[in-house]
């Protein structure tokens, strides 16, 4: 059964969502992170997607005191992205609890350094971030959308060692109007050995229901579970399953 993955996006060390990446957009949902990672955990989730957009902007990590203070409160296994440019930046993340860190950026404009930190840390520790913008690569936290093809991007990584890779279709990110699943299903069907963690546009259980009859092995979502969209009831067959 697919594995849910809820996210936290922080700005300032608060809780946030964006609409498409677009930081105007911001709407803050806690001012304590650490509460909505103490709640995710009291629904019987095991995992967190933690989001560093101060980091994505700036182009080196910010938010790891807040990183630090979830991991340090609660027993979530967590992944951390957002301006994740240098080796001393993943010590920064490994050493404030993250145990997986996710690369987008960097996989385009440094794919040596991304490919010399699969072999350093693990494919198990190092998650490819694959961000896309009408089939096509974004990054810099979603400000700049390059040539490169999704389906070509993954699997050029794939063959260098990439075992587990986020895809966030941007358009749907935040819109709450349902998952890419099309999308996730074409690269599920050219990487079949790839694991493939949706994300962007899930809007209620149904979406989950969804992408997990489509096989798609996991599904981050953020917004529709702090709206009230997705509730704990919701999530309950996903979790035992799991469990």
């Amino acid at each position: 059964m697919i594995e849910l993955i809820p996210a936290i996006d922080i700005i300032d060390g608060k809780c946030v969502r964006l609409t498409q990446g677009a930081y105007e957009t911001k709407k803050v949902y806690d001012e304590h992170p650490i509460e909505v990672a103490k709640m995710l955990e009291g629904c019987g989730l095991k995992r967190l997607h933690v989001v560093d957009l101060d980091g994505a902007r700036e182009g080196r990590i910010i938010n790891y005191k807040t990183l630090n203070l979830i991991a340090s409160h609660t027993s979530l296994v967590i992944d951390f992205g957002g301006g994740l440019k240098s080796d001393a930046d993943l010590e920064i993340a490994f050493d404030n609890g993250a145990q997986m860190i996710t690369g987008g950026s960097i996989a385009i404009k440094e794919p040596e350094l991304f490919c010399q930190w699969l072999k350093l840390f693990g494919a198990e520790r190092i998650l490819l971030g694959a961000d896309a913008k009408d089939g096509k690569i974004a990054v810099s936290g979603w400000q700049e959308t390059t040539a490169q093809a999704l389906i070509p991007f993954i699997e050029a990584f794939h063959q260098r060692g990439v075992q587990k890779v986020i895809c966030t279709d941007i358009g749907r990110d935040g819109m709450l109007k349902g998952p890419a699943t099309e999308l996730y299903v074409q690269i599920r069907q050219a990487l079949p050995d790839v694991y493939l963690i949706a994300s962007g546009g899930v809007s209620n259980v149904r979406d989950i229901e969804a992408l997990d009859e489509a096989g798609i092995p996991a599904v981050i979502f953020g917004k529709a579970i702090y709206e009230g969209r997705i509730t704990p009831r919701d999530l309950e067959k996903f979790i035992i399953h799991n469990s």
